[in-house]
């Protein structure tokens, strides 16, 4: 029996190189994700009734983006690999070698939610209703950059569209970055900017985040069923990958948020300070 595969474009990692400088995709893709999200808050809360200052929004990237890596770095060496980067700990700030936890990134921004909000008296829900609507963007250009590195690919497939990825062996594979590429970015995103309408951030805080949080806990373990589990982890138990395991929680705290936010109490509009 022939299989017919299709062949994996060999993108170049490294998008661009002067000299000693290297500038890759997988930079090149957090930039995006975080300049078009950042852009796309600043649309949210600009409509009226606002919440919250435009202004505050331009702060606020800052604290994200720390959020974001440090967060992403330090999820990634506990939930992953603690006893190789505890042996090798200065490994640790080698973020050019890559591995980042979406889950670990997704602490490191929730702490910058609340402290950002705290000190700025802002509401933490509707600020992180803000956030999570302009998370998928980030998400689908982190899972095209990891199409492109031929990295956290598929498990052995037959379909007409699988692929040999170059570290993957000589068996054709699902692109399941592809497939995580569309669900958590294309379809989350369309779903939670439907929700956005109107003055769904002010009336309802917390029910976008709740959305967020649920529908990403959904599409990352749909996912899970197609993707390799990491070599150095494998399956937990059974056919249970970390990534489900770690996607649980935010499935039970998303549908507590989007449940609980019709008794929650409507947002004043801002005021600016005289």
């Amino acid at each position: 029996m022939i299989t017919f595969t299709i062949a994996f474009p060999a993108i170049d990692p490294v998008a661009v190189q002067f000299g000693p400088i290297v500038i890759r995709w997988y930079a090149l893709a957090y930039i995006a994700g975080i300049a078009l999200g950042w852009r796309y808050a600043l649309y949210l809360v600009g409509r009226p009734p606002r919440f919250m200052e435009r202004l505050a929004m331009d702060d606020f990237v800052v604290w994200a983006t720390l959020g974001v890596i440090l967060g992403g770095r330090l999820g990634y060496v506990l939930f992953y690999k603690p006893g190789y980067y505890l042996y090798h700990p200065l490994e640790a700030l080698y973020l050019w070698h890559g591995g980042m936890s979406f889950h670990g990134g997704l602490i490191g921004v929730l702490l910058a939610i609340g402290l950002f909000a705290y000190r700025r008296k802002l509401p933490p829900l509707a600020l992180g209703d803000v956030v999570a609507a302009a998370t998928p963007i980030g998400l689908f250009f982190g899972r095209l950059a990891n199409f492109i590195n031929g990295e956290l690919y598929g498990r052995v497939s037959d379909v007409p569209w699988a692929m040999v990825f170059p570290t993957g062996g000589p068996w054709p594979r699902h692109p399941s970055q592809l497939y995580e590429a569309a669900l958590e970015g294309i379809v989350l995103f369309l779903a939670l900017f439907l929700l956005a309408r109107g003055d769904a951030v002010r009336r309802y805080p917390g029910r976008l985040g709740g959305f967020f949080l649920a529908g990403y806990a959904a599409a990352r373990m749909s996912g899970e069923l197609f993707r390799e589990p990491d070599a150095h982890l494998g399956f937990i138990f059974g056919p249970v990958t970390m990534g489900q395991i770690l996607s649980l929680p935010m499935l039970a705290v998303g549908a507590y948020l989007v449940i609980s936010s019709a008794w929650r109490p409507t947002l004043p509009p801002y005021k600016p300070a005289a």
